[in-house]
């Protein structure tokens, strides 16, 4: 029995099948912890996330805005047939009932100036902002197109101007619009639709001023995160956004225009011009207001890629990382016929998961850099001197070494690369298996 165990050891010691085998597998036990740290990466983004939406919903979150509309109300008399139980005649009753029309403005200019600001909670940090945005423009005269409204029915002295927006709560000034000569409080009112409304007291002299075109303006300062956006509802809408934040992303139906965009380290520039033949909404509503919000445009302000997301980045090549570096090992104790006990490997990589809890945690409170260099020389220091004491070997474990940080190195620089992290990555894996293949070739494969 005794003799058939020494056998069976000596067989795992020698065998090249036995060998690889169990560094297999051990690979894949090491699966295990590396998916554990994945999901305490996981966990702390999910916290940042949170924490920051709570800074977010305090402060102010993303602005959309859209306005002025002019709202007039006019009534519809409609004449109801009712059967007399008594007499078996048709009784006529005359009902009225109050609807509105919504008029949208010729011309629009939005002018709007973004100061941001970081805003931190313990160990978390979000970018927030206040915005002075400056609307003016006019309304065309106004017309009812419906051939069933008879001009007595229009409701001219009831005609209010109201302005919506996705952040009611972060408004912090009172809000005025000039119309013409009147100046017109502006509050808000309960409605069901996607942005929140604020509107103003009756334009009692509407029908004077109607007989032409009617200028508008008035100023809005919002404090907001994440975006800034605006609804065209001008038959012509122009837009600036001028900002210091230097990360801006673009977003919604329309881009700026060409030229006009200008990103610097300082912040950005951008503006667009928006014609009504460009969207697909009409200038008169009836009735109802629809949500226009689709039509949006404006500015992301993005917090570049953060800690966290770079960390997730960088721990999906743990396995690659963990499984190279004892395709090393095993390709070391090959050709040195030096026996690597399965603890050891263990021990290695386990210190090779170990990395990333180290990133982690030190890039929550520094740069991801300086966490990325720190960790990186902790494990490749410990991952050296335990490779020098196992195998007695300066040589080896400076191969190990130099393997460790140009890998490292490799992977830190995919991780800053966007556009051409896939080819980097393809080619970098392909020059590794090209090293791999011509040094296993020196290896005695007939030794089973």
């Amino acid at each position: 029995m005794e003799q058939k165990r020494s056998k069976l050891v000596t067989w795992i010691q020698e065998s090249i099948t036995a060998k690889m085998f169990t560094v297999g597998m051990l690979i894949l036990i090491l699966l295990i912890p590396l998916a554990f740290v994945q999901d305490l990466i996981k966990e702390r983004k999910y916290r940042q996330e949170d924490v920051v939406n709570e800074i977010n919903d305090k402060w102010g979150n993303e602005i959309i805005l859209s306005g002025p509309i002019l709202k007039i109300p006019y009534k519809e008399i409609k004449e109801v047939k009712s059967i007399n139980s008594e007499t078996n005649l048709y009784d006529i009753k005359k009902e009225e009932y109050t609807h509105y029309a919504y008029f949208f403005p010729e011309e629009l200019t939005i002018d709007t100036k973004v100061e941001t600001k970081p805003l931190n909670r313990s160990i978390y940090k979000s970018v927030v902002f206040t915005s002075d945005i400056d609307v003016s423009g006019e309304f065309p005269q106004v017309q009812f197109e419906l051939p069933n409204i008879q001009p007595e029915n229009i409701l001219w002295d009831k005609a209010t101007i109201i302005i919506q927006t996705s952040n009611l709560k972060g408004i912090r000034n009172t809000v005025e619009t000039q119309l013409q000569n009147n100046k017109l409080s502006m509050a808000p009112i309960y409605n069901n639709s996607v942005l929140n409304t604020i509107e103003s007291g009756a334009i009692t002299n509407f029908s004077e001023i109607n007989e032409s075109k009617t200028a508008f303006k008035f100023k809005l300062k919002i404090n907001g995160s994440k975006a800034v956006k605006f609804i065209p509802i001008g038959k012509t809408t122009k837009a600036s956004i001028t900002s210091n934040w230097a990360s801006p992303s673009f977003d919604g139906m329309f881009l700026p225009e060409d030229g006009s965009r200008e990103i610097t380290e300082n912040g950005f520039k951008a503006s667009w011009k928006v014609l009504q033949i460009n969207r697909q909404f009409e200038q008169t509503f009836y009735n109802t207001l629809p949500d226009l919000t689709p039509f949006a445009f404006g500015a992301n302000l993005i917090i570049p890629v953060n800690e966290y997301a770079k960390s997730e980045r960088a721990s999906k090549y743990g396995f690659l990382v963990i499984g190279l570096t004892f395709l090393v090992f095993l390709l070391i104790q090959l050709v040195s016929k030096i026996y690597i006990h399965p603890f050891q490997y263990v021990m290695i990589g386990l210190a090779l998961v170990m990395y990333y809890t180290l990133l982690i945690s030190i890039s929550e409170h520094s740069s991801f850099l300086k966490a990325y260099l720190i960790a990186t020389l902790a494990v490749l220091g410990l991952v050296t001197l335990y490779t020098k004491s196992i195998l007695k070997s300066t040589k080896f474990s400076a191969l190990i070494g130099i393997s460790l940080l140009a890998l490292y190195g490799f992977i830190y620089v995919i991780i800053q690369l966007e556009d051409y992290a896939l080819l980097v990555g393809s080619i970098g894996l392909f020059t590794i298996l090209s090293a791999i293949m011509y040094f296993s070739k020196k290896i005695d494969w007939e030794n089973k």
